[in-house]
């Protein structure tokens, strides 16, 4: 594992390992995020693995702007009205992916969804806009773990593990936040699949 203090990064480095097919661990507005280029199967493989995660559970992926997001998933006038009011910020919209995105596996869940957040922090949007891509954006702990919002703790937890994030950015510690609500828009219809900092008023 290759850490970098915030102070010290070098955007441009980190997105070309994710160009190559390395993984990351990133600060975000919520907790730490593990992540890799979304589009690219085998990085994608490497999060599940270093997460310990059961296949069947998807990742979800940040972006940095609402354009990114119509790209990838079928936009429809629910997810317009959420995106305005709560865009960017800690809600994660699932909805239909669009056909030959390019998503992999694991982003895209067998039922054809994805999950899509255009964040709120300028490292982890810098760095899925220069990467003009998804940013797989998983908490950075192992499954059973807590999220983790200390740098220190990251490191502890992967240090003695097989497999490792490439590179860690070390923003220290982060303001302690809930995790992002997660809703589900079907046909107009709003689900809310985990309850986080964000409550949705329509």
């Amino acid at each position: 594992m290759q850490t970098i203090k915030q102070e010290n990064l070098n955007l441009e480095e980190v997105v070309a390992a994710l160009r190559a097919g390395q993984t990351i661990v990133y600060p975000t507005e919520t907790c730490y995020g593990l992540g890799c280029d979304a589009t690219n199967q085998s990085a994608v493989d490497r999060v599940f693995r270093i997460k310990q995660r059961q296949k069947d559970k998807t990742v979800l992926v940040v972006v940095p702007d609402e354009s990114m997001v119509v790209e990838y998933i079928e936009w429809n006038e629910t997810i317009e009205k959420l995106a305005r009011r709560y865009w960017p910020g800690p809600l994660t919209i699932v909805a239909y992916a669009r056909a030959n995105t390019g998503l992999a596996d694991g982003v895209v869940a067998k039922n054809g969804t994805a999950a899509f957040r255009v964040v709120d922090h300028p490292i982890a949007s810098a760095l899925s806009a220069g990467l003009g891509k998804p940013l797989v954006s998983t908490s950075a702990n192992i499954s059973s773990y807590e999220s983790p919002y200390s740098f220190e703790k990251v490191a502890d937890m992967f240090g003695g593990q097989e497999d490792q994030p490439d590179i860690l950015i070390d923003a220290g510690e982060l303001l302690a936040k809930s995790v992002s609500t997660v809703a589900r828009v079907k046909k107009g219809s709003i689900q809310i699949l985990r309850q986080g900092v964000v409550v949705v008023e329509l």
